[in-house]
């Protein structure tokens, strides 16, 4: 059987504490955002992170927390969404951040935000 693992820093011992072989591996492929930040979080200490987000990264990973970032489609996402529909609060903060986003767009003499351009 063979795993498809991130490349490895040899100077790193195999049996360190890693995280992701002390605690249960499904907290990591979680449906909870709240189970996959815990996870995140617990990267965080990581010695073989670089080498595992880099990893998933080339190998465009379909879901999960990789190197202490949420994997989702092959992109990292900064937050998963829980399932159902997203709460009011959400709503309103967002269309409140929208109205603010247009008013800064306005204040600057752009018309809307198709105008502006990202720098590479």
């Amino acid at each position: 059987m063979s795993l498809a693992l991130a490349p490895i820093d040899l100077t790193v011992d195999i049996e360190a504490n890693l995280p992701c072989r002390k605690f249960d591996p499904d907290l990591w492929f979680s449906d909870s955002p709240a189970q996959l930040e815990l996870a995140k979080s617990l990267c965080g200490d990581c010695p073989l992170r670089a080498e595992c987000l880099a990893g998933a990264v080339d190998r465009a990973e379909p879901w999960g927390v990789w190197g202490g970032e949420i994997f989702e489609r092959g992109a990292v996402v900064a937050r998963k969404r829980p399932r159902g529909r997203p709460r009011k609060v959400d709503v309103a903060r967002d269309a409140e951040l929208a109205v603010e986003v247009e008013e800064r767009l306005a204040a600057n003499g752009l018309e809307s935000r198709n105008s502006v351009r990202l720098a590479a």
